[in-house]
């Protein structure tokens, strides 16, 4: 039985996308079957592994509210064992139309659910909002990885997002867990980033990944060529740190 995982962050610009791609990428790499499910409208995640999100192509708005059969919604990527259910545009207007919709927390997990059987691993890629896409991403969960870049505005949004899982846990996903607290865009010349390192692992101790990843041109490049880092540039920093946070994650897991 396969894990479903949210990455989530409603703070824009904090390594969501690249966290969702790279990792799941990286366990790919290392055999396990993998899922990403591109939850935000703007699809970054789509176009950063290669898909298509243009008219005529489905994702995840035909998953959650349409009929499109699972051939044509699940589509494979360049790195085998990696699949992808992409964002379209149409995607952006199912926050209104679920509003109205019975059980409308729910409609996620019912789809994704029976696919744990097929993956080791189904990453969500959650929006940079706290709405009703966010929700249903968390109500299908396991787990919630958090990435958190080191600046000063962090800790205040780590707070907000920490009560929504909290209250997701408590009416609607009682097993959802915080998986890790990921810090992301690390610059070590940085005195904040030290000083907010040292800060979140003062707190949240082991709850916080050993893996940092670091500021690295070669992953802000990746996603123009419609690749994960690790297609693209395997020797570069960042693709090693997503290496190294794959294998952390793994064995978390065999720890539980």
């Amino acid at each position: 039985m396969g894990t479903i995982i949210s990455i989530a962050n409603q703070k824009g610009g904090v390594g969501k996308t690249t966290t969702a791609i790279n990792l799941a990428a990286s366990l790919a790499a290392a055999e396990k079957t993998c899922l990403l499910v591109d939850c935000d409208p703007q699809g970054n995640a789509t176009t950063g592994l290669g898909g298509d999100k243009g008219e005529g192509s489905a994702g995840l708005y035909d998953m959650m509210l349409g009929s499109e059969p699972e051939s044509r919604v699940i589509v494979s990527t360049d790195l085998p064992g990696l699949d992808l259910v992409g964002a379209t545009a149409n995607l952006i207007g199912a926050e209104v139309e679920l509003v109205s919709m019975e059980k409308r927390e729910y409609r996620l997990r019912r789809k994704l659910f029976p696919l744990k059987e097929r993956y080791d691993y189904i990453f969500l890629d959650c929006p940079p909002s706290l709405g009703f896409l966010t929700v249903n991403a968390m109500t299908a969960s396991d787990s919630v990885i958090i990435p958190l870049q080191c600046e000063f505005y962090a800790l205040e949004g780590l707070t907000q997002l920490l009560k929504t899982i909290r209250a997701v846990r408590q009416g609607l996903n009682p097993s959802l867990d915080v998986e890790g607290i990921l810090l992301t865009m690390y610059d070590a010349r940085n005195n904040l980033t030290v000083q907010v390192e040292d800060e979140v692992r003062g707190h949240f101790k082991a709850a916080v990944f050993q893996t940092i990843i670091p500021r690295n041109v070669r992953l802000s490049e990746a996603p123009s060529h419609g690749k994960p880092v690790l297609l693209y540039d395997i020797t570069s920093k960042g693709a090693q740190s997503y290496l190294a946070l794959a294998k952390e994650l793994v064995e978390r897991g065999n720890r539980q």
